[in-house]
C-alpha cells in the first residue's frame, strides 16, 4: 500500500502531487523496475523529457504498474531543437507514440532558448496540444520572469508549472515570488543539489539530527513548506521511500530559515543561466 502524498492545485484546477519521481538516467529493464517499484510506494508523479530518451521506459512502467492510469500524473518535455510550431506539434505526437500513452498529463518547454527565440512558437503548440487532448495540463521549466511575460502576452495563457534548479544553495526566492505572484506552482528539479555537498552540509545535518530525520528528508520538507513540488530521483526502492516520509513533522521558522540562509549567488550547479543557456 503506497503512502498518500498532498496535493497543489495548479491554475487549470489539475492537481499535482507534492513529492514525484524525477526518472532521469532511468532506463531500460531496471529502469523499469526502479519506476514501478516507486509507484508501489506511493509515488503518482513521474517527471520524464524527450531528451531523457527513456519515455518508453515510462510507459511501460504504466503499464506494468496495478495502478489505474488515470491515478497517475506522466510529464514530458519539450527539447529546444523543435520549438518552432509544426516541429513542436510533431515532438508532442513522438513523445507519445514513444510511451505509448495516449496523453500526457503535464507537458512543459524543457528551455526557453531565448538566442533562438521560437519559445512562444512552442508555447502555441503546447496550448493547441492541450485543446486537442494530448496535454492534459502544460507549463514550462527554466523560464525567467521576461519569457513569462512574453507567453502571457502573446497567448493570453499563463504556464501551469514552471520547473527550475531549486535547492538549498540557490534558493531562487525572487523567482518563486514572481510565480506566487501570478498563479505558477514551482516545481524542484535537483531539489537534493546532486553529490555529498549538500548532504554532508553541518547546518542541515544538527536540523536532520534535532527530528530524527535524514538530510534528504528535511530539504525535501524544505521544499514542501516552500509551496513547491520536488521531483528526487533515485532507483532505489528504500530511498525512494524514505523520500515520501517527509509527513509526520514540520521545520520551524528557523529552520526553514537556516536551509534557506545556504543559497549562494553562484548556487547554480552547471552554470545553466536560462537567459543565456541553449539545450536542443
Amino acid at each position: 500500500m503506497g503512502q498518500i502524498i498532498p496535493e497543489f492545485t495548479l491554475n487549470d484546477g489539475m492537481k499535482l502531487p507534492v513529492v514525484g519521481l524525477g526518472t532521469y538516467t532511468l532506463r531500460g529493464s531496471e529502469g523499469v523496475q526502479s519506476i514501478v517499484n516507486a509507484i508501489r510506494s506511493g509515488y503518482r508523479l513521474l517527471d520524464s523529457a524527450y531528451n531523457y530518451e527513456n519515455e518508453g521506459t515510462v510507459g511501460e512502467a504504466v503499464r506494468r504498474s496495478a495502478v489505474p492510469r488515470e491515478e497517475l500524473i506522466i510529464a514530458s518535455k519539450l527539447p529546444g531543437r523543435y520549438h518552432t510550431y509544426d516541429k513542436a506539434v510533431k515532438a508532442i505526437q513522438e513523445s507519445l507514440y514513444r510511451a505509448q500513452l495516449d496523453y500526457y498529463d503535464l507537458y512543459l518547454i524543457h528551455w526557453p532558448n531565448p538566442i533562438q527565440g521560437h519559445y512562444a512558437e512552442a508555447w502555441q503548440a503546447l496550448i493547441d496540444a492541450k485543446r486537442w487532448g494530448l496535454v492534459r495540463s502544460i507549463g514550462v521549466s527554466n523560464f525567467l520572469p521576461d519569457h513569462l511575460d512574453r507567453l502571457v502576452k502573446e497567448t493570453g495563457v499563463t504556464p501551469s508549472v514552471n520547473q527550475i534548479e531549486l535547492h538549498p544553495f540557490f534558493n531562487q526566492a525572487e523567482q518563486r515570488k514572481y510565480h506566487e505572484e501570478h498563479g505558477i506552482i514551482t516545481e524542484s528539479w535537483s531539489p537534493l543539489a546532486h553529490g555529498n555537498d549538500v548532504l554532508n552540509h553541518e547546518t542541515i545535518r544538527q536540523i536532520a539530527e534535532r527530528h530524527g530525520k535524514s538530510v534528504s528528508q528535511i530539504i525535501l520538507r524544505w521544499h514542501y513548506q516552500l509551496g513547491a513540488v520536488s521531483i528526487p530521483k533515485s532507483a532505489s526502492a528504500a530511498r525512494q521511500l524514505e523520500n515520501l516520509s517527509i509527513f509526520d513533522f514540520a521545520l520551524d521558522e528557523g529552520g526553514m530559515g537556516r536551509i534557506s540562509g545556504l543559497t549562494r549567488p553562484d548556487g547554480r550547479l552547471r552554470n545553466q543561466d536560462p537567459a543565456v543557456y541553449e539545450e536542443f
